[in-house]
């Protein structure tokens, strides 16, 4: 083989962090459909198409919950993973974030002036932000849910929650500002997944790299 042409591998994502992230995927995107359903519930009940179906709206909040609860299952286990070895890559991104270089040479590369520029750790400093935000995003997502969640349910795990997460509704300044921000936190998950797909495939078409590969087997690979 042409040396030139050598595909050198090397392992990007290990399976824990593949798993979690296909996970929350799954959960944003059950929770957007049933959040808008549950704020806008246009299928009646007992239309004739649903004919003997009463309790469509519980169904679909009781979907909701789940989803959400397995979405901050999802951000508790891939914190904890952020600081183990297994995303020792992940952590060295940071060092080339106030890098003005780093940002200037990506730049330029995304408006096609130049070539992909050297990365140290696995994400550039423009993905390393759009990854943070979306880490804010669900942690606000997750806190808000949570306070929506205890409203509704007054017992069990629900006035454990109130008792613990009371304080983030008293900071929003009320229910209402709680309802806001979760819608709010929905919409930014809206514009993040067609702008993340994006640029998985532009990485993949621009630079001849896995892109969405290494998320599916783990491993990246570049040409020599």
């Amino acid at each position: 083989m042409d040396k030139m042409n050598k595909v050198v591998l090397h392992k990007e994502y290990s399976g824990f962090v593949r798993f979690f992230h296909w996970v929350r995927a799954l959960s944003i995107f059950a929770l957007i459909a049933t959040g808008f359903y549950i704020a806008y519930p246009f299928l009646q009940p007992n239309s004739s198409f649903y004919k003997g179906v009463y309790l469509l709206q519980a169904y679909v909040r009781s979907f909701h919950v789940m989803f959400g609860f397995l979405l901050i299952s999802a951000l508790i286990f891939r914190t904890y993973l952020f600081f183990t070895k297994e995303s020792l890559m992940e952590r060295r991104s940071f060092g080339q974030l106030l890098s003005p270089k780093a940002w200037i040479d990506q730049m330029k590369a995304y408006f096609l002036i130049s070539g992909k520029p050297h990365t140290k750790g696995l994400y550039n400093p423009i993905q390393l932000v759009a990854y943070s935000t979306l880490v804010v995003l669900i942690v606000l997502m997750s806190l808000s849910g949570v306070v929506l969640y205890y409203n509704v349910y007054h017992a069990g795990l629900g006035a454990f929650l109130a008792s613990a997460f009371k304080w983030f509704e008293t900071l929003c300044g009320g229910l209402a500002n709680v309802r806001f921000i979760h819608h709010l936190a929905t919409w930014g998950f809206i514009l993040f997944v067609p702008v993340h797909v994006y640029m998985v495939f532009f990485h993949s078409i621009r630079y001849e790299s896995s892109g969405a590969d290494s998320m599916i087997n783990g491993y990246g690979y570049t040409k020599e």
